[in-house]
């Protein structure tokens, strides 16, 4: 599997794919170890680098990851059956906003698609949240750009970083959930209920 794992990066590389960065899923991974995570969601598949890895964490993580783009969808189912995972990472080819999860629960939430949407996919997929489930979203600080906004002259750009920060400020704002935000990474957050007493291992 790690030689599929190293294809992967390479393909991601060569393929302008972005991929979340070591520091960020060996977070994810150490988490999932110390709480004993079981069911996790994925927003955003890509070529499902993140949710082999994730998987790698336990043998007994069930993953549902959600995908849109065609040809992405298609090099991850690739790589779950390579990897022997297809069992454990459930990959649906849909716009997530369109995807219908009811009677489903999740342990964690990983965002990491279109930034644009972060506050929408928030919104929507708390509800699949288990009562001491957590939330985690990538690329908070979008390649160093959220703090160094003068130096962005693509307005496209720029509107990426103004919807970062709305989510930022949505994060810090929202009654329900308490957000700690950590420098690993490409930035990342976790969001957990404010009356969860029995969230640890974060650090």
């Amino acid at each position: 599997m790690d030689e599929i794992i190293k294809e992967m990066e390479r393909y991601a590389e060569a393929n302008n794919v972005p991929i979340i960065e070591s520091d960020s899923i060996d977070f994810i991974k150490k988490y999932i170890k110390l709480n004993d995570v079981k069911k996790i969601l994925e927003i955003g598949t890509a070529i499902g680098y993140s949710a082999i890895q994730m998987a790698t964490a336990s043998d007994d993580v069930e993953i549902t990851t959600i995908e849109r783009d065609e040809k992405n969808y298609r090099e991850a189912v690739k790589n779950v059956n390579a990897c022997g995972l297809d069992r454990r990472i459930e990959i649906v080819f849909n716009d997530a906003l369109d995807v219908n999860l009811a009677g489903f629960k999740y342990d964690l939430i990983f965002i990491d698609a279109a930034k644009g949407q972060y506050i929408k996919f928030f919104e929507k997929f708390e509800n699949y949240l288990t009562p001491s489930g957590i939330i985690i979203t990538d690329n908070l600080k979008f390649h160093g750009l959220v703090e160094n906004k003068d130096s962005i002259e693509s307005k496209n750009v720029l509107g990426i970083v103004n919807k970062i920060e709305k989510y930022i400020e949505f994060l810090n704002e929202n009654e329900e959930f308490t957000t700690k935000f950590y420098d690993i990474g490409d930035g990342i957050s976790v969001s957990f209920r404010k009356n969860d007493a029995n969230v640890k291992n974060i650090d």
